[in-house]
């Protein structure tokens, strides 16, 4: 279907899967953009022939130049955005259609949490916009908040948290409906180095124990190498998949692997990819 966010169903057979270092030869996928554009009415067209697949189980990273259209391809998995042509295909196991709310996590560049609510009531935002009581959701809120690691701080208030913390709470209410998907638009990009360090190994550890799948948008070679099973380089705007770099090592990932030849070895072929980007800026044309 053409536009208007509307979802047509996708195939889970093998021969619709790829191939996906963490999950083995055969990863279904859970959604597909296919030949999705985004023209806002501004008339800047921010995406062009997107295809992009999303597979089971995979950690995703979009990477590519300030203004590519990384931030709207996530907004339109979510359904935050329409595209202005070509399809969103979800799996058939979603129904076919888009998916709910809980099916889909949003952790945003900065926490947006709510200042005057506790770390508690923050996170108990999505459980509560579903009808579930404090009460009820008592025990799912406290999971995930023992997640991140901020259990201890569940009556706390945002003022009181530094930004890593803060950042976490974010991580926890986008966790706290168990999501099939988790979509995260450069979380880390204002921190510090090594709490950015940190919250790279703790996501990567959440990754793991839940079996989530991730999307994750960054402007970082480094990070996008050390998080990722797969990476995503999009060419200047208008955005559209230049390169795909898989990387063949598997999670969690211990500091030693950012030493290793591997990681070397993919941080220069997706420097490489990157550089490559940013040289199609002047790719009006297109």
């Amino acid at each position: 279907m053409q536009g208007g966010g509307q979802a047509a169903a996708l195939a889970s057979s093998p021969s619709a899967a790829g191939r996906s270092p963490a999950d083995g030869p055969l990863a279904a996928p859970i959604v597909r953009l296919a030949g999705v554009g985004k023209r806002f009415a501004s008339g800047v067209t921010a995406l062009a022939g997107l295809d992009l697949t999303v597979r089971q189980g995979e950690f995703l990273s979009l990477l590519g130049p300030s203004g590519c259209g990384k931030s709207t391809a996530l907004r339109i998995i979510a359904g935050l955005a329409d595209p202005s042509s070509g399809t969103v295909e979800w799996s058939r196991d979603t129904g076919g259609g888009v998916p709910g709310a809980h099916d889909i996590g949003f952790v945003f560049q900065e926490p947006t949490l709510m200042p005057w609510a506790t770390v508690f009531a923050n996170v108990w935002l999505p459980l509560r916009l579903k009808g579930v009581s404090r009460h009820a959701a008592r025990a799912e809120v406290v999971g995930a908040l023992s997640l991140v690691g901020l259990e201890r701080f569940a009556e706390a208030y945002p003022r009181e948290l530094s930004g890593g913390m803060k950042m976490r709470v974010s991580i926890a209410r986008a966790l706290v409906t168990r999501p099939r998907i988790l979509l995260m638009d450069e979380p880390f990009a204002a921190l510090d180095e090594i709490t950015r360090q940190r919250l790279n190994d703790d996501l990567l550890a959440i990754k793991v124990r839940l079996g989530t799948t991730v999307v994750f948008v960054t402007h970082s070679v480094f990070e996008s190498t050390y998080l990722s099973t797969r990476i995503v380089v999009m060419a200047a705007r208008p955005g559209r998949i230049l390169e795909t770099i898989d990387v063949d090592a598997p999670l969690p990932r211990s500091q030693g692997f950012r030493t290793s030849p591997l990681y070397n070895a993919v941080c220069e072929e997706t420097s490489r990819a990157l550089m490559a980007a940013i040289a199609t800026a002047g790719d009006s044309h297109l």
